[in-house]
């Protein structure tokens, strides 16, 4: 009883601050809460200039931390928004005042149980960035070392949890309804809070720098600063300083002798490696994240939000990519009733005219100009008509492909960083995909067959024995290997179960 409570009068002050931007749009389309928004509307009357999603982002702006966020998180969903609402909410930053230098070495001492002093032989007060969730300060080790210390704000852990379980509370109310379930709004607020609390956890992105260097070891295009373990800890990452240009300043690139079709042919290749390669990716590579060192190659910071995708996914993903950038709408369509993406009861020339629709405008622009997070946000839109559920873990994606397109834009404005990465997809798929690679697949599970067939076999022999006894009276350990054949069976070629019927026939028989 209290949590409801609580969380309606969080919501009327939450109301109240998009009352004053004119932006109770966002909880009038979701249709929760209408007392509230009454209410809210009442008590300010307020208009302001701007678009719909210009008004909301700087709503949420003002509401805090973690509404800055849900905007953020708000910014890949055109499927609910639309697609001029998605992309200016695509525009909100997450920046916010810096708390004072000395709390952060307060923290740093709360972490380590020593002064800042003993750690750093110098440490800069003044912040060089300030976040919605830590602020980084650079300084200087005692053995000289140049570093940069992330420190999360004082008491941002309460306030993000308070605020995540109205975010809950209300899609929660909102999944309720069934012309939002497939949207499984209740799924993504989940995907929200897991990713908030790795960021407010710094040795999780401490671990992801250093999986994200190891995926590029010996690639020198692309580099991840070291992790200074010793002063690393839940509230405080320190890592090796990073120098050079940002990544869409194409004046000072160019000024330092830098060719920018190839500083972007550098990033949309490692883009291309982790999200397909890898499957694991930075998820915020905005320019301020994205560096180019002495030397034209790429440097990143700031792994606080990563992205995972699973090789099934990543190959539904680059076959679709291939199909609409060669125009073969009846393949992608295809894909999508293959990755069980579109009911089977739909029809596909439906879902080929469908994917036209959404093509054509897109690729008949100039090649600059080709959007494929655009395209991904318009296939999102078209959910309703076609009974398409939501995928959540490809929302992430689609957001970073936005702001990696809009970077890239702003660095080489000519160049289109998916046709520079054309020929990466069409090796990897050819390398995953092709006749190969089913060949060196069926290969790999025959000899894991292989392997587990004389285990298999003998405790069917042990099955038939206790049969011809009489009783059937199973040890544990061969109930467990029994289940463990019969979970295998499920995903055994047809030729393969039928060896194994064979096998089980000729043992009762002997």
């Amino acid at each position: 009883m209290l949590r409801p409570l609580l969380n309606i009068v969080r919501l009327l002050r939450l109301a109240r601050t998009l009352a004053r931007h004119d932006a109770l749009f966002l909880l009038e389309r979701l249709e929760v809460a209408e007392v509230v928004v009454i209410a809210a509307r009442l008590l300010s009357r307020r208009r302001e200039e701007g678009r719909p999603g210009q008004r909301l982002a700087r709503a949420l702006n003002e509401a805090g931390p973690s509404f800055i966020k849900l905007g953020q998180a708000l910014s890949t969903r055109s499927d609910l928004l639309g697609e001029e609402m998605a992309g200016d909410l695509s525009e909100l930053q997450d920046r916010l005042p810096p708390f004072g230098g000395l709390e952060a070495r307060a923290a740093i001492k709360e972490e380590f149980g020593a002064e800042c002093e003993a750690l750093f032989s110098r440490f800069d007060d003044k912040p060089i960035a300030a976040a919605s969730i830590a602020q980084v300060h650079f300084a200087v080790t005692a053995d000289g070392r140049e570093v940069a210390v992330k420190v999360l704000r004082p008491g941002v852990e309460e306030a993000f949890a308070r605020d995540i379980d109205l975010f809950m509370w209300l899609a929660e109310l909102i999944e309720a309804r069934p012309q939002w379930r497939r949207l499984k709004p209740v799924e993504s607020i989940k995907t929200l809070a897991e990713s908030v609390a790795m960021e407010m956890d710094l040795r999780f992105e401490a671990s992801a720098a250093e999986e994200l260097a190891e995926n590029f070891s010996g690639d020198e295009t692309f580099n991840v600063p070291k992790v200074d373990w010793a002063r690393t800890g839940r509230r405080v990452l320190t890592t090796q300083r990073v120098t050079g240009l940002p990544l869409d300043d194409r004046q000072a690139i160019v000024g330092a002798g830098h060719d920018p079709l190839e500083v972007l042919a550098k990033a949309s290749g490692a883009f291309f490696k982790q999200v397909f390669r890898d499957g694991f990716f930075h998820a915020d590579l905005h320019a301020g994240n994205l560096f180019v060192d002495d030397d034209g190659n790429i440097a990143a910071v700031d792994f606080g939000i990563m992205g995972r995708i699973d090789k099934p996914t990543r190959f539904m993903l680059a076959e679709m990519l291939l199909a609409f950038l060669n125009r073969d709408y009846r393949r992608a369509a295809e894909i999508h009733f293959e990755a069980g993406l579109v009911p089977r009861h739909r029809s596909v020339d439906s879902f080929t005219q469908a994917c036209r629709s959404i093509g054509e405008p897109i690729m008949d622009k100039p090649q600059n100009e080709i959007s494929f997070a655009r395209l991904l946000g318009q296939l999102f839109q078209i959910t309703e008509t076609f009974e398409m559920e939501a995928q959540p873990q490809l929302l992430l994606l689609q957001k970073t492909m936005l702001v990696s397109e809009g970077t890239g834009r702003r660095l080489a404005p000519e160049a289109n960083m998916w046709l520079l990465a054309r020929p990466l997809i069409e090796d990897w798929v050819g390398e995953n995909l092709g006749p190969d690679a089913r060949l060196r697949d069926g290969a790999i599970e025959m000899a894991s067959f292989m392997k587990r067939l004389p285990k298999t076999l003998e405790n069917l022999e042990k099955g038939a024995a206790m049969l011809a006894e009489g009783g059937v009276r199973l040890h544990p350990g061969t109930i467990r290997d029994l289940q463990a054949s019969s979970a295998r069976r499920v995903s055994m070629p047809s030729w393969l179960a039928a060896v194994l019927a064979l096998a089980l026939i000729v043992a009762l028989i002997l």
